[in-house]
């Protein structure tokens, strides 16, 4: 064998023997965001109704306008969401398990794009953000859960990752590619989430004038780049806002204003709203890892650590930036929950694995036997969440419920007539996820707002025969009053839940 051929095929075994554990940390992230996937029924509010209105495109046809139901849009997020779950639903079929596969895929596709960042922040473990990411209970009991954020959590783990290529390159790869694949990754977080998908921006400019000047800033928009990301970016925008005028008003105050500077939504706002629902996440969220995270973030208080930091353009400091900026952001808007922090735990992960650099032996019988205590309990707590807690806000434990209940019944639609006064407390109240289940359209209708009589006439008339599921708080009258200028047939089948289970059907004329 030749010198060179010899030393190639040492370092090749070397770098398979040192990166060993990536592979099994990715095949245990991807069985862990699989198990259990289709176990647990979808709950309300959000799984139910991400999964509804991909249903709802798929039967409608319709992939421009998110929907609730037939009459119902919902343009709260962009489509992206409703997109990945309706491909899934598509390829593998209208079940629990399919809805979940994009969220065990996201999972694992986070863990292999934090093995590249770790070649850069831990070089000599570089599978070790990916280890503390999967394994750290926020993130893998998460995994799971049907949601923007999960898919959010990749798409800006790409693009700053584009950043961290084109600012710390490895290889010899053109800076411009690392800045265009930030800018993809941009578009597609944006496509997911609006504004929120590009609070990474905030730190990446920070850092680059931290540690440079604006000339730093100017050179990260890449015209190739910034080309893909206003093309992939906007393009949905463009179009929905042509076919509806009123999204621009819309996206500017409900979704910008409203969610950021008032607690409209009712979402754990005020004054120290962001410690009940934060601090929590991040002290439990972030077991077992909590050594290595405090240590790392104490690093930061060392005198002259700060500066030291700053004249070697260090990637922890940009992770810290990255980590700091948006939690500052999501501690002062009047909009708060637990999953906003999800894409967090990457920068975490990042500056915790810098201080696994020595000390931490992944080979030790004892440390592999902990971390697979760990995962067992992990994957005890899905096993309880799906077998042993009976949530009152399951969809398919309710979806079960009326179908026993209304058995033999014929009917196209579930109409749930709720007691409420706007549009957002259908939105949280219905469960939309019930459509997957009894495989029909399923309307939300709010029995106080004034149009309430002509949204109900209207759903009954598109279906011909629905079941209405009154809620419980309104008046014995209340549907016989709402139906009377469309004048259906009304009986009462059952008792749901202390609610009226009723078939309407429109007369044919």
């Amino acid at each position: 064998m030749s010198a060179i051929h010899k030393r190639s095929h040492l370092v090749d075994t070397g770098w398979v023997k040192t990166n060993r554990p990536v592979w099994v940390i990715l095949l245990v992230g991807l069985c862990a965001g699989l198990i259990l996937q289709g176990s647990r029924g979808l709950w309300s509010p959000d799984e139910g109704r991400y999964v509804g209105a991909a249903l709802q495109m798929l039967g409608s046809g319709n992939f421009l306008a998110p929907a609730y139901s037939p009459t119902e849009l919902n343009f709260s997020k962009p489509p992206m969401t409703y997109w990945v779950i309706a491909a899934s639903l598509k390829l593998f079929g209208n079940n629990t398990w399919a809805a979940r596969i994009p969220y065990a895929l996201s999972f694992g596709t986070t863990l292999a794009l934090l093995f590249l960042f770790g070649r850069r922040v831990s070089p000599r473990k570089p599978w070790a953000p990916s280890l503390v990411y999967a394994t750290s209970a926020f993130p893998f009991l998460t995994a799971n859960v049907v949601s923007t954020d999960v898919l959010l959590t990749v798409f800006e783990t790409l693009a700053v990752l584009g950043f961290v290529m084109a600012t710390w390159p490895v290889h010899e790869l053109p800076r411009r590619q690392g800045l265009r694949l930030m800018w993809l990754g941009f578009a597609l977080a944006f496509l997911t989430k609006g504004p929120p998908g590009l609070l990474p921006l905030l730190p990446i400019v920070t850092f680059s004038v931290f540690c440079g000047d604006w000339r730093s800033v100017r050179r990260l928009f890449d015209p190739v780049g910034f080309v893909l990301f206003m093309v992939i970016g906007f393009s949905w925008y463009a179009m929905a806002a042509l076919r509806y005028p009123w999204l621009i008003h819309y996206f500017l105050h409900d979704e910008v204003y409203g969610r950021i500077f008032t607690s409209m939504h009712g979402r754990h706002a005020g004054a120290i709203g962001w410690a009940q629902i934060y601090v929590p996440v991040l002290v439990v969220g972030t077991f077992p890892w909590w050594t290595a995270v405090s240590g790392a973030l104490g690093e930061f208080f060392r005198p002259g650590r700060l500066r030291k930091l700053r004249n070697e353009r260090s990637i922890q400091l940009f992770a810290a930036l990255w980590l700091v900026i948006p939690l500052l952001i999501f501690c002062l808007s009047q909009s708060r929950l637990p999953l906003y922090l999800l894409p967090l735990f990457v920068p975490l992960a990042l500056l915790s694995a810098s201080r696994l650099e020595t000390g931490f032996d992944i080979h030790s019988n004892r440390t592999r036997g902990l971390l697979l205590g760990w995962v067992i309990l992990l994957l005890s707590i899905k096993g309880y969440a799906a077998y042993g807690l009976s949530a009152k806000d399951d969809n398919r434990r309710a979806a079960g419920e009326i179908a026993s209940l209304t058995a033999g019944a014929d009917y196209a639609a579930v109409i749930f007539l709720e007691d409420n006064l706007d549009s957002y407390a259908v939105e949280e109240q219905t469960p939309w996820g019930v459509r997957l289940y009894l495989d029909k359209p399923v309307y939300g209708v709010s029995a106080r707002s004034p149009d309430a009589a002509a949204q109900l006439c209207a759903a009954i008339q598109a279906q011909g025969r629905a079941l209405i599921v009154v809620n419980q708080a309104l008046p014995a009258t209340a549907l016989e009053t709402m139906t009377r200028s469309c004048r259906p047939t009304l009986h009462l089948v059952e008792r749901w839940r202390s609610n009226e289970l009723v078939l309407a059907q429109q007369p044919i004329l």
